[in-house]
């Protein structure tokens, strides 16, 4: 392995169109003469339809078709959408109801698809929509986080989903009845929206033997296959692309129905059809994130070293399965639910239930902000309720450094770690000893400060299997094939970048290609903080071979036992050097064309684990609720860095997120399931002005996870900033009733009222 240049943060190569506008989303790219797609949505919560006529808007200007599950059904689409199910405690498998891509006799959410008209026009397919007569009959609608109430499948007895449970529950129970104290919470997180800058949206074309669907998402693979089995088709005659992509954090992650439908259409129509989703739309369509309330207990001895952990989760699934979100609230929340800490026995036990509200699944961190957030805010009530300094109680239950590598309730592996290190650098940068002045100097002046902690740590999930590949080209550039997707991240700069480390090549000689089943066989996509691991890890294995081959071939020209070493092919006691476009050029000149393309896959063997100390401090004023996020520092443990400023970029954006859940984001509904958070000026994003300057400090552990020592950044800033905040507002407030969030002002304002 090569090391040119390692952990520059060199300039965005993708600013300069990005901020130029020159970016090509989905929009830029539909053909001109695309049709447009409008769809028709369910406007009640739970509803049995007993008409639904077509007939005018099949007849109204510029319309070319409408579909409705009746349609599809003709045309003999698959029924149903995919997704995976939990095992119950009991065997059996999570329930399963069919998720269909329109509804058919109910609609069970305010939102869901249920007819597709395609015009020549966006406005005509609206006007059509709204011919369209539909007939409801109301029916009761679910939507406590609890079993029972009105039934919304037959399939789903108590409107259960699924009960599932991991760890020794017998050990935890005997740890608690032997233990000297105990520590209780309960934890709500709201409902969120991810509200990705650009909304969902499609594009599919068919030449009459091929179907190619553009779409705004985070791999091609999954939608290649799913599309080949709905449709009935064969794989080969399925291309799925992904141009530039504003913003995913999971949502975007998975198949929506609305894709298949357009897809169906163009094939159809023999016409080229789009979709785009309004922010309106979106907000009612998307899959919307967490959703869940957790009951956990921590058992501690005499020496306030913990015995046992336990927690009951019920989350939210909405209506129906979608891709992961069975997995989410259960097995992903199970993986660091222990957090960094040597806990002797634990156990999950989380239910999902539906309700008649739309999906909920995968949003930055999937199931570990919330299991991060659940233990570390009773880790700050332990610290409170017994006494204890919250730093001290921390350190004494960390998983010591000599103590990897380190079973996970979750039956993985944690290889390495040193959490002591880590917290006692948080401590210095953030200045913990000046906090109590600070803390003075605000009480003079009426208002409250507080501080908060959470030392979080997270698994890297997805596919531990990824492949590159690079093409040589005459002009004396390359093309670098990757299987993960950008987002937004600064894929194209971190590839390139790296690869020019590894190779020698210049930067602006390299292209990297992404999203494109038909150039890039297979790959794994992006989520779950994969892509700098698994990514550069397969680059290393196809520059190995690479150079391996080349040095075979320039063996006689430059003589024996060449050896490719800082950027140049060099034979041992010779001056000539070839670098590796000279050698590219040569075997050209050749006609060796099977060394100008070279492609590898490699395998990670184990996951790395992120972890970190963030603290956050907040002042509030008592007399309104009014918060003011003071201070903000983030010292987190990736291992080596490979482009610091993206990294730092990553931890910015994940603890933004992390602030609206904390104090301002939560989707409502009103008793009948009706959104009433239905644009942003009712859903309460985060403003640039509601925070301060973000301190970002690196105290890295190399892993030997991968071949680079790097460990996944991008969901970090979430799962540590949620539990900071809150803690923060908790110190401010004393020790009165547990906070829950959000910590809008209004809540804050009725809790200081209430302990006044």
């Amino acid at each position: 392995m090569q090391a040119f240049g390692k952990s520059q943060s060199v300039h965005r190569i993708e600013d300069r169109r990005l901020l130029t506008g020159q970016g090509r989303f989905l929009d830029d790219i539909a053909p001109r003469d695309a049709l447009h797609a409008v769809f028709l949505r369910a406007p009640i919560a739970h509803g049995r339809i007993t008409a639904l006529d077509l007939s005018d808007a099949r007849a109204a200007p510029g319309v070319h078709a409408v579909f409705d599950a009746a349609a599809l059904a003709q045309a003999g689409l698959a029924p149903a959408m995919e997704a995976s199910l939990r095992t119950n405690r009991d065997g059996s498998q999570g329930a399963n109801p069919p998720r269909p891509l329109l509804a058919g006799d109910r609609v069970c959410f305010v939102g869901q698809p249920v007819a597709m008209v395609v015009a020549d026009t966006a406005a005509q397919a609206r006007d059509a929509a709204e011919m369209i007569d539909l007939d409801l009959d109301p029916l009761p609608a679910h939507l406590a986080l609890e079993p029972g109430g009105p039934q919304i499948h037959p399939e789903a007895p108590e409107n259960i989903a699924y009960d599932w449970a991991i760890g020794d529950e017998q050990a935890v129970e005997a740890a608690f009845a032997r233990a000297a104290r105990r520590v209780a919470i309960t934890v709500e997180q709201p409902r969120l929206l991810a509200a990705s800058m650009e909304p969902r949206g499609a594009c599919a074309e068919w030449d009459g033997q091929r179907l190619h669907l553009c779409f705004s998402g985070q791999g091609v693979w999954t939608m290649k296959e799913r599309l080949a089995r709905m449709l009935h088709l064969a794989p080969a005659d399925v291309r799925v692309t992904i141009p530039d992509v504003g913003g995913g954090f999971g949502m975007k992650a998975m198949p929506h129905p609305e894709y298949f439908v357009v897809a169906h259409a163009a094939r159809a129509l023999g016409r080229a059809v789009r979709w785009a989703s309004d922010r309106s739309e979106a907000i009612l369509s998307d899959n919307s994130a967490r959703d869940l309330r957790s009951d956990a207990e921590l058992a501690l001895d005499e020496n306030y070293r913990i015995l046992a952990y336990r927690v009951r989760n019920w989350s939210n699934l909405g209506a129906f399965n979608s891709e992961f979100a069975q997995g989410i609230q259960s097995g992903l929340f199970s993986m660091v639910a222990t957090g960094a800490y040597a806990i002797p026995a634990a156990m999950v036990h989380s239910r999902g239930i539906y309700t008649n509200t739309t999906q909920v699944d995968a949003y930055r961190g999937a199931g570990r902000p919330e299991a991060i957030t659940v233990l570390e805010r009773l880790m700050d009530k332990a610290a409170r309720q017994l006494g204890q300094c919250p730093f001290d109680l921390r350190r004494r239950n960390f998983i010591a450094p000599d103590a990897f590598p380190h079973d996970t309730l979750a039956q993985d592996r944690i290889m390495d770690g040193e959490f002591a290190r880590v917290l006692e650098r948080a401590r210095a940068e953030a200045d913990v000893a000046g906090f109590p002045a600070r803390r003075a100097e605000s009480e003079a002046r009426g208002m409250r400060r507080g501080l908060g902690l959470c030392f979080y740590i997270e698994s890297i999930l997805g596919n531990p299997t990824e492949g590159a590949a690079v093409e040589f080209h005459a002009d004396g550039t390359l093309t670098l094939f990757v299987g993960t997707q950008s987002n937004g991240q600064g894929h194209e700069t971190v590839f390139a970048q790296f690869l020019a480390d590894q190779t020698g090549v210049p930067l602006d000689a390299i292209r990297v290609v992404q999203g494109d089943s038909d150039r890039i066989a297979r790959g794994g996509g992006t989520g779950g903080s994969r892509s700098v691991t698994v990514q550069t890890t397969a680059t290393v294995a196809m520059v190995g071979q690479m150079t391996e081959a080349f040095a075979a071939f320039l063996a006689p020209e430059l003589g024996a036992d060449v050896a490719f070493e800082d950027g140049t092919f060099r034979a041992a006691g010779s001056n000539r050097t070839l670098t590796l476009i000279e050698a590219a050029a040569l075997a050209r000149a050749e006609g060796r064309d099977d060394l100008l393309r070279h492609e590898a896959s490699a395998t990670l063997e184990a996951r790395s684990y992120p972890n970190g100390a963030h603290l956050a401090e907040v002042e509030i004023d008592p007399e309104t609720g009014a918060l003011r996020l003071e201070r903000y520092t983030a010292v987190d443990d990736f291992g080596n860095l490979l482009h610091p400023r993206l990294v730092e970029g990553q931890v910015h954006g994940g603890i933004v997120q992390g602030f609206g859940q904390a104090l301002s984001e939560r989707v409502v509904f009103d008793p009948d399931g009706q959104p009433l958070t239905g644009s942003f000026m009712d859903y309460a994003l985060p403003r640039a002005s509601d925070l301060p300057f973000l301190r970002f400090v690196s105290e890295p552990v190399p892993t030997a996870t991968n071949p680079l020592g790097v460990k996944g950044c991008g969901e970090a800033g979430t799962v540590g900033s949620i539990a900071a905040l809150v803690n923060a507002v908790q110190d401010a407030l004393g020790d009165g009733a547990d906070v829950q969030m959000p910590l809008t002002p209004q809540r804050i304002w009725e809790l200081f009222a209430r302990s006044a």
